[in-house]
C-alpha cells in the first residue's frame, strides 16, 4: 500500500475533526464520566463520528478501532494486519481543564506498526504528521510547513512529562537518568515535542491504550525517534490487550 497517497485524504479527516472539536471547545461544555470514572464531552463523540464516518468512505475495506467504539472482540481483531487507530481527543482532562494541550489523533496500523500518523492540536493550531519512509512534518499555527526530526540532546537532557501522570515510579526513572531538564506536556504532544526535537525523552511507566500513542509514535518514528518497552523491543500494536506496556519514547541518544 501507498501509504504516502492516503495522507493528504487523513489530513482533511482529522482537520474537519478538530473543527468540530474546537467548535465544542468554545462553548460551555458538560462534562460525563464513563464506566471507568474517565472524563467524556460532546467533542468526544463529535469527533469520532467525523472520523469514522469519513475513514469508511476512504478505505471501506480497512477496519477502525477508536476509543469511542473500542468494542471490537479479539476474535474478529486477530485477523487486522491493517486497521486504523483513532484517538478522537487524546487528553480530556486537558480539554476540560482548558488548558489547549488536547489532540486529535489518527493512525495507520500494519502488521503492529504504525506506519502513518496524524495529530492535531486544534486549540494551539498545530498539526504533525510522519509516514513511514517518508519523513515527519509539522505545521504551525501561521500555516507555515516544514520537516521535522529528533536532534541530539544537549547536556541536560530535556525529560517530557506528563501533567497529570508524573508517578514515583517515573520520577525515579528520570532521576537516574542524571542531569535533566523537565519539559511538560500534555496529550500525545509528548511524543511530538521530541519529533519536532524539543525535547529528547518520555518514559511512560503508567497505563496507556493503544489510541493514546499510536499517531504520535507514528510521527516520532518518521522523525528518527523510537518507542520501545522497558525490555527494549519495539511497542507494537493490535494485541490482544488494547493497553501498552510501560515504555520509554526517545530521539537520537536513548
Amino acid at each position: 500500500m501507498n501509504y504516502a497517497s492516503l495522507l493528504p485524504d487523513v489530513l482533511k479527516i482529522a482537520e474537519a475533526a478538530s473543527q468540530k472539536v474546537l467548535e465544542i471547545y468554545r462553548t460551555d461544555f458538560k462534562v460525563e464520566f464513563k464506566e471507568d470514572k474517565s472524563p467524556l464531552t460532546a467533542a468526544d463523540t463529535a469527533s469520532h463520528d467525523v472520523i469514522d464516518e469519513r475513514l469508511q468512505r476512504l478505505t471501506p475495506d480497512i477496519p477502525i478501532l477508536s476509543e469511542e467504539s473500542a468494542n471490537a472482540p479479539w476474535n474478529q481483531r486477530r485477523h487486522w494486519h491493517r486497521f486504523w487507530l483513532v484517538d478522537p481527543i487524546d487528553g480530556t482532562r486537558e480539554f476540560t481543564n482548558r488548558s489547549d494541550e488536547f489532540t486529535v489523533n489518527i493512525a495507520l496500523i500494519e502488521n503492529g506498526i504504525p506506519v502513518l500518523g496524524v495529530v492535531t492540536a486544534p486549540a494551539l493550531g498545530e498539526v504533525f504528521w510522519g509516514v513511514k519512509g517518508e519523513g515527519a512534518f509539522k505545521r504551525e499555527s501561521d500555516g507555515r510547513e516544514r520537516r521535522i526530526s529528533v536532534v541530539v540532546p544537549p547536556s541536560a537532557k530535556r525529560v517530557v512529562a506528563s501533567k497529570s501522570h508524573l508517578n514515583e515510579e517515573t520520577r525515579a526513572f528520570i532521576e537516574k537518568l542524571g542531569d535533566h531538564k523537565l519539559v511538560q506536556a500534555g496529550s500525545s504532544l509528548k511524543f511530538c515535542r521530541i519529533a519536532e526535537g524539543k525535547a529528547d525523552i518520555y518514559p511512560r511507566l503508567g497505563p496507556t491504550c493503544e489510541w493514546d500513542t499510536g499517531a504520535a509514535h507514528a510521527v516520532l518514528s518518521a522523525a528518527g525517534g523510537k518507542v520501545e518497552t522497558l525490555d527494549g523491543k519495539p511497542l507494537l500494536y493490535g494485541k490482544e490487550d488494547v493497553y501498552n506496556p510501560n515504555f520509554v519514547a526517545s530521539g537520537k541518544w536513548y
